[in-house]
């Protein structure tokens, strides 16, 4: 049984006379509960349309689009591999490549380029710390960038001096991976 669905009330369509017969009122409240769950149905196939809303379509996707399904990794992981391949697709340009990271860290990040050393460089600016769905990206990025062309990352942590406002206090309830990435 879905989580919600609307039921329209039929017999309000119906002549004034079926109003008070007993076995018209249960036949239309069975075709509303049939209705409702129609409704229902069309609202989350459409919803598998696209992926920011997809849940059980996200199979479809990402057979679409070549990639592994594994259902045990958490729905956001996976509608994140899905809109960054989606980005990927096509030749790959320093946009692309901040494109296809942006969507993988959540926030900005900033592509630095070596051509003579035939490397690039991504540096995670907007999210502090590792992104959480690291070994995604890489997966990804294995799959777009240039087979000839090396990469490496750069994370944004806390400063010394962003802490010195701070208390010991403060600070004792916190771990050092917290104290890492503190704003």
């Amino acid at each position: 049984m879905p989580e919600y669905y609307s039921i329209p009330d039929l017999m309000n369509y119906l002549p004034e006379y079926y109003q008070g017969i007993r076995e018209m009122k249960k036949l239309q409240e069975t075709a509303s509960d049939e209705m409702g769950l129609f409704l229902y149905a069309i609202d989350d196939a459409l919803s598998q349309c696209f992926v920011e809303t997809a849940t059980w379509g996200l199979d479809y996707w990402e057979s679409e689009l070549g990639l592994t399904t594994d259902a045990n990794k958490p729905i956001e992981r996976r509608r994140e591999t899905i809109k960054a391949k989606i980005r990927g697709s096509g030749t790959t340009t320093k946009q692309m490549i901040m494109d296809t990271a942006s969507a993988f860290s959540g926030g900005e990040v900033d592509v630095i380029e070596y051509p003579t050393e035939y490397r690039f460089e991504v540096r995670f600016t907007g999210v502090k710390g590792i992104p959480p769905n690291m070994p995604g990206f890489i997966q990804m990025l294995e799959q777009i960038k240039p087979s000839h062309l090396g990469y490496s990352f750069k994370y944004s942590y806390t400063w010394w001096d962003s802490l010195k406002d701070l208390t010991w206090n403060s600070v004792n309830l916190m771990t050092w991976n917290e104290l890492r990435v503190y704003e």
